[in-house]
């Protein structure tokens, strides 16, 4: 019996475990998702010139 509870135990630490993993599998490419997304917005810099280039030096 005593071998059992122990079977039942660990079998409940190892599904834990499991789910545990699978929530941080989400989460990691849920914010991997994010950031693609982010990258890809159609807001953003609207020149990519340097300053510098931009205005002529006053005489």
């Amino acid at each position: 019996m005593f071998e059992y509870e122990m079977h039942q135990l660990r079998a409940a630490d190892l599904t834990r475990e499991a789910d545990r993993r699978h929530l941080l599998r989400e989460a990691r490419e849920a914010r991997a998702a994010a950031r693609r997304s982010a990258r890809q917005e159609s807001e953003g810099r609207v020149s990519t010139t340097p300053r510098k280039v931009r205005f002529t030096r006053a005489a």
